[in-house]
């Protein structure tokens, strides 16, 4: 499984305007194109940061739809009054304990590992890092994708709303220390947004 993400830092005047136009316009161009598996969204409102991600069957279905996909971001990108970040990842896990609900709250953090480590570092969240979320309550779905050439990759961990992840914030703090260790990584960033959008169907990969 594959999946793009386009990250926005959008004015905060228009990004309803943007969750709209992808709502309203990306979701169904993309819906009827081959090996697609799905859309979300997160929105940090503070920052105005806007990240989509789209899901495919294939590394080959993510390229073929580059085109559509590269024409839609640029309108989002003139509604949101920003430039478009674009990477491309495997999806290297995902466990989801159970779907979300309207009010879901996500812990994304974007981190590098050496490359010849990537594999360590996708055990260490696989084997370790899953685990312990799953003890955290009002936890709902973690995933990890990665680049594996540059050893560039990206967390997510989901949860039932903003007051549990508040209430998790130390204890996802601790964690991602000890999976930084054992994976040997680097943290660049992260942040907590908003789940605007969940609408992908990618299955268990753990």
């Amino acid at each position: 499984m594959y999946a793009r993400s386009s990250t926005i830092h959008a004015r905060s005047s228009a990004v309803e305007r943007g969750i709209a136009y992808i709502h309203d316009t990306v979701w169904p161009a993309l819906t009827g194109l081959d090996g697609y598996i799905g859309l979300s969204l997160l929105v940090d409102r503070q920052t105005g940061r806007c990240i989509a991600t789209t899901a495919w069957e294939s590394e080959q279905a993510m390229y073929a739809s580059r085109p559509v996909a590269d024409q839609h971001r640029d309108r989002a990108a003139q509604i949101l009054g920003g430039s478009p970040t674009v990477d491309e990842w495997e999806i290297a896990a995902l466990h989801r304990d159970h779907r979300s609900s309207p009010g879901a709250c996500v812990r994304v953090t974007w981190a590098r590992v050496a490359a010849e480590n990537v594999d360590r570092a996708i055990d260490a969240f696989r084997l370790a890092t899953i685990p312990a979320l799953e003890e955290l309550d009002g936890f709902c779905s973690a995933s990890l994708m990665a680049d594996r050439d540059s050893g560039f990759g990206v967390a997510s961990v989901t949860f039932d709303s903003s007051d549990a992840l508040r209430h998790n914030r130390e204890a996802l703090d601790e964690l991602e220390l000890v999976t930084v260790r054992d994976a040997g990584a680097e943290v660049l960033d992260s942040c907590d947004c908003d789940l605007v959008l969940a609408h992908l169907r990618v299955p268990e990969l753990v």
